[in-house]
């Protein structure tokens, strides 16, 4: 693996700037590495994720995790979760796994991995650390009209247009 390669920009700095709020975890702590609870060949859950001062107009959520030092062209989606209604601010441990542990009408698109589900980090095997950046973004309307066939990208260029604050929470992993 080519540890030379650049690093890649931080994904939100890319986008038009927005207001930003609060997002907190029992789980992650910004900068730290991600606990082996969390990963693909450890026990592959989502961790808790709370947040809080986002935009009072805001009408419901996106949730994502990105990880954007894979060693592909467009980085790699490893979590997106769409239409959480805006009374929705907290998502417990392992509400990745299915749509099932989501609340109310929200649901899974397919990760880049291939399932509708959280999946965990797993950089190839001494590649450098790798940045996962858990997002939730505020958007101002209640559902963004697609379905879980919709891709994580389409998802986050759909959000893009809808977005009235961001909040996000960067980890990292190495193997």
């Amino acid at each position: 693996m080519d540890l030379s390669r650049p690093v890649a920009p931080a994904p939100y700095d890319q986008l038009p700037p927005v207001p930003s709020f609060a997002l907190t975890s029992r789980d992650l702590i910004e900068g730290a590495p991600l606990g082996e609870d969390f990963v693909a060949h450890g026990g592959d859950r989502s961790p808790h994720l709370a947040w809080s001062g986002f935009p009072p107009e805001t009408q419901s959520f996106v949730v994502s995790c990105f990880d954007p030092d894979a060693p592909t062209p467009a980085g790699f989606w490893h979590w997106t979760v769409v239409d959480l209604s805006a009374d929705i601010t907290e998502l417990e441990a392992d509400a990745g796994e299915s749509d099932l542990m989501l609340p109310g009408a929200s649901f899974h698109v397919r990760n880049d991995g291939g399932s509708h589900a959280y999946t965990g980090a797993a950089p190839p095997v001494g590649d450098r650390a790798h940045r996962y950046v858990f997002a939730v973004h505020a958007l101002d309307v209640d559902t963004l009209d697609l379905d879980p066939d919709a891709s994580p990208t389409a998802v986050a260029f759909t959000g893009l247009f809808r977005t009235l604050a961001r909040a996000t929470l960067t980890v990292t992993y190495q193997r």
